[in-house]
């Protein structure tokens, strides 16, 4: 290219530069272009919805309530003469009676000791209005003789007023033998005469088996519970030498295959984002039951599979909120709003509303829709499914 040519290009060039910047930059009369917006960190968005739907407030439920599974006594590692409680049973009442809850279950009412100040503080003090399972001696559980000793102490634990057992997803996921450090199976067979005591003194077993399946996933942008794993990692399962989810839900099953006598409560719904998987255990184990405890979140955003769910089981699902004290879990905090939303869920058709009273949701960035069930479904999950596990008067 000559130098002639060049000159030519470059003064084009130029021009047509000057020709965009003109045409770009605000005329009179023109206002100025829109800033860029900042970046929002992911934890400070909440957006509002725009949908104009109906808002139900169900302050009372329709018929009164047995909360299945609240958390208003822990036990203390290594201290089972003792009993913590998180909430106090005069703050419980009142809510109970605003919120039309006949009676409350406290899972965790540890064994021993603890467990009768559990229930010498709930049950003997309020007569119907609390009751108090009992839970495995785990600390013990690489003893020599652990297998009677454990159905030895769910007896005693039942004379003492425990009327269940509940098991924690320490099994499986915590407890480790003594020696090796290797982790308990759920159907180890040193569990066999705890599961065979419990069918004998009609005691039904809550049991917690696995988390949501997230939990079990790389935290990364593909996990749909980052935010709730980001903030909770020590949640997550992947990886190190934990079980994947669904071996440990077959596990569970081995054992309510081999003990058919005992009434089994698969806590959060067994598995709640896998229906039709819980739906084939439902069918095959006539000793399963499940709850609902802090898995409307997940119920409510496959409506009408759920509503397909409780109609075909409404004989064998209970109510449960997890509730406690812990401000960090929001979907599990007790108070009038924790229960005012699950009427909502479990009354009403609303759409799109919150699982949890919390400004950012705190599972995953979802909303759910309630499932309108019918007064005689209602009244089963309300109350009388848990009243008949319970041995209560209908």
């Amino acid at each position: 290219m000559n130098r002639r040519n060049w000159i030519a290009l470059s003064a084009a060039a130029l021009a047509g530069g000057r020709s965009r910047a003109q045409s770009s930059a605000p005329q009179p009369g023109q206002s100025q272009p829109p800033a860029e917006a900042p970046e929002l960190p992911l934890d400070q968005y909440q957006p509002k919805s725009m949908l104009h739907v109906p808002e139900t407030r169900v302050p009372r439920s329709r018929f009164p309530v047995i909360d299945f599974h609240a958390h208003i006594t822990n036990g203390i590692p290594g201290d089972p003469a003792n009993i913590r409680f998180s909430l106090e049973p005069a703050h419980c009442l009142d809510v109970m009676d605003r919120k039309n809850i006949r009676a409350m279950v406290s899972l965790t009412g540890g064994y021993g000791d603890g467990l009768r100040q559990a229930i010498a503080k709930l049950s003997s003090a309020h007569p119907g209005r609390f009751t108090v399972f009992t839970e495995p001696a785990w600390a013990k559980a690489s003893d020599a003789g652990y297998s009677k000793l454990q159905a030895d102490l769910i007896a005693d634990a039942h004379r003492a007023g425990a009327t269940g057992i509940k098991v924690l997803k320490t099994l499986g996921l915590f407890l480790r033998e003594r020696g090796d450090n290797r982790l308990v199976r759920v159907d180890d067979r040193r569990f066999d005469p705890m599961w065979e005591a419990a069918a004998a003194l009609k005691m039904p077993v809550a049991i917690h088996v696995s988390d949501p399946e997230a939990f079990f996933l790389p935290i990364d942008r593909f996990n749909e519970r980052w935010e709730e794993l980001h903030a909770h990692p020590t949640w997550s399962f992947h990886g190190k030498d934990f079980p994947a989810n669904r071996e440990l839900q077959e596990a569970r099953r081995n054992v309510m295959r081999r003990h058919p006598r005992t009434q089994f409560v698969c806590l959060h719904v067994a598995d709640a984002e896998d229906l039709p998987y819980v739906s084939e255990c439902m069918d095959s184990h006539p000793n399963m039951h499940v709850d609902i405890a802090a898995r409307i979140g997940e119920l409510g955003r496959q409506p009408r599979m759920a509503r397909k769910f409780f109609d075909r089981y409404q004989d064998r699902i209970v109510f449960g909120t997890d509730s406690s004290s812990s401000p960090s879990t929001p979907q599990q905090l007790f108070g009038d709003a924790l229960y005012e939303i699950y009427y909502r869920f479990l009354e009403t058709e609303d759409e799109y509303f919150d699982y949890a009273p919390a400004p950012v949701p705190p599972q995953g960035r979802w909303r759910i829709y309630g499932i309108g069930l019918p007064e005689a479904v209602l009244r089963k999950v309300y109350r009388e499914n848990a009243a008949r596990l319970l041995g209560w008067p209908a």
